[in-house]
């Protein structure tokens, strides 16, 4: 049996189709299951935004140190600050840290709204990520859930969403890589090489965003795979039905993969452990596969 065959069985074991594209960063070499199909990006467009923040830091144009006060109308739900009683002051460089360890979308919005949102685009033509585009951040894809399903704000979605049967729900533009934040797995893996290489901006700032990777907190995916001693940097993406993560494994003796792994799930739940360990052990055989070569 082929290694593409043996993840194409893994995950088909956990009854999702998934998209998987692993690269060693320091030879070349690669394993491909449908890596130049399109995908949405959901929270790992955060590497791209933090990248630019480190970029601009860097460069001396924005001081990390800047400070911002996240107030009750900035929060946009899900997990770090928005779960946040009063409002909270944070330096634009710990929205980075919430952004990228918790996937915090309030400090992303808030660190896009400084970065500026039109930058992003600039930076993707410069890294020559050509099928990757930028539609908006948090806040533009909540915006097109609420007005996918005819809600005017975060509680009228609330009580709308769990209404909804399946075929409505993948009918939202999140969903569709033509109508929103998107990309391609070969192109995911790109993005990590360039940041692991130096090649992505000046090496402070991609020193940063692999320091922030690898302060993730979520581990059940990719890094579920690997064993203590194999140092995981990644972040996660998730949306109903969609899980999904992009990262870089590097082992003890200097190998360095990059890994990003698309899976959509027949259902929508969100907490499917599964398919999240599933993720973990495609991840290791591929990079099995590609030390073995």
């Amino acid at each position: 049996m082929s290694d593409t065959d043996r993840i194409a069985g893994i995950f088909a074991a956990v009854g999702v189709d998934a998209q998987l594209h692993a690269v060693d960063v320091d030879r070349g070499t690669e394993l491909s299951v449908r890596a130049d199909e399109p995908v949405v990006l959901a929270s790992i467009f955060k590497i791209l935004l933090v990248l630019e923040f480190a970029r601009q830091a860097a460069a001396g144009q924005l001081d990390p140190t800047e400070r911002v006060v996240v107030r009750a109308e900035d929060r946009l739900g899900g997990w770090g600050t928005s779960g946040c009683a009063d409002d909270a002051e944070l330096s634009l460089r710990d929205l980075a840290y919430f952004a990228m360890a918790f996937t915090d979308n309030t400090a992303a919005d808030l660190l896009l709204r400084r970065v500026g949102p039109d930058v992003l685009p600039l930076l993707t033509a410069e890294l020559g990520l050509t099928t990757t585009r930028i539609t908006g951040g948090p806040r533009e894809l909540l915006e097109s859930m609420y007005a996918d399903v005819g809600a005017a704000g975060d509680d009228e979605f609330v009580a709308i969403f769990p209404t909804l049967d399946a075929d409505r729900v993948r009918a939202m533009r999140v969903f569709d890589p033509d109508k929103t934040t998107s990309s391609t797995p070969r192109e995911v893996t790109r993005l990590l090489e360039l940041i692991w290489r130096d090649e992505a901006g000046p090496p402070a700032a991609t020193a940063m965003v692999r320091a922030l990777m690898g302060r993730q907190i979520f581990w059940t995916r990719i890094a579920s795979g690997f064993p203590p001693g194999v140092r995981v940097s990644a972040k996660t993406g998730t949306l109903p039905g969609l899980h999904m993560e992009a990262g870089v494994v590097e082992y003890p003796d200097g190998g360095r993969y990059a890994l990003a792994i698309f899976a959509r799930a027949h259902q929508l739940d969100f907490r499917r452990i599964d398919v999240d360990l599933a993720m973990g052990e495609a991840a290791r055989t591929a990079v099995e596969a590609l030390r073995a070569s």
